[in-house]
């Protein structure tokens, strides 16, 4: 059976690699593993999201899907104020973002192994930002932009990227259809950045 980067408990042998990267004008180094996501470098989706993300001030901010850890840590790294929990269900990807928050002198960040939303418990956000695993299928995916929409404050945003070729436009029209609306942060190297606002809460909202 094929293994993927979201494979809960990774059977692939460990080849940990390290690789220096500079993101935001900021140097960075990465350890990374065989049986993750984008081994070996920060992808062409995760760094255009990384350049064109605003930066919160300060808040709870949640990197779904973290991988190794690239745009959590780069959040927590420029924002000290916030604090940032990552989240992934492979657990050697958890691993490894956890050593790479150490090694890059990062503390006001987390990182957590678990499926979507559920290491999150009842936590709400101000900011989630997600390159989210798209070969799992858009059930998934898309129940991440319900699910997303329940966990922000009022006035917190969704961003994620995408591939054009492999369902960016239909993902800003999910996007969209939860939020209401949906804008397009930057696009580059066949990816795109989209970004939705929830909608300040009706009375009697939560």
């Amino acid at each position: 059976m094929t293994e993927h980067y979201f494979t809960a408990r990774p059977r692939t042998a460990s080849r940990p690699e390290e690789t220096a990267e500079t993101l935001r004008g900021r140097a960075y180094v990465f350890l990374t593993d065989a049986g993750v996501f984008s081994k070996g470098r920060v992808d062409k989706g995760t760094r255009l999201l990384i350049e064109r993300l605003p930066l919160p001030a300060y808040g709870d901010v949640l990197d779904l899907g973290c991988g190794y850890g690239p745009i959590g840590l780069v959040i927590a790294a420029e924002s000290p104020d916030a604090r940032v929990l990552m989240i992934d269900v492979n657990q050697r990807a958890v691993e490894l973002a956890r050593a790479n928050l150490a090694r890059n002198g990062v503390r006001n960040a987390e990182a957590v192994a678990g499926d979507g939303f559920d290491a999150a418990g009842a936590r709400r956000f101000s900011l989630i930002v997600s390159n989210p695993p798209i070969r799992a299928g858009k059930r998934v995916v898309y129940a991440w932009v319900e699910e997303a929409h329940r966990r922000l404050l009022p006035g917190g945003r969704l961003v994620m990227v995408a591939r054009t070729s492999q369902g960016a436009k239909s993902l800003a029209r999910k996007m969209e259809e939860v939020f209401g609306a949906v804008r397009e942060l930057g696009k580059g190297g066949g990816y795109r950045v989209l970004e939705a606002v929830r909608r300040e809460a009706h009375e009697g909202e939560a």
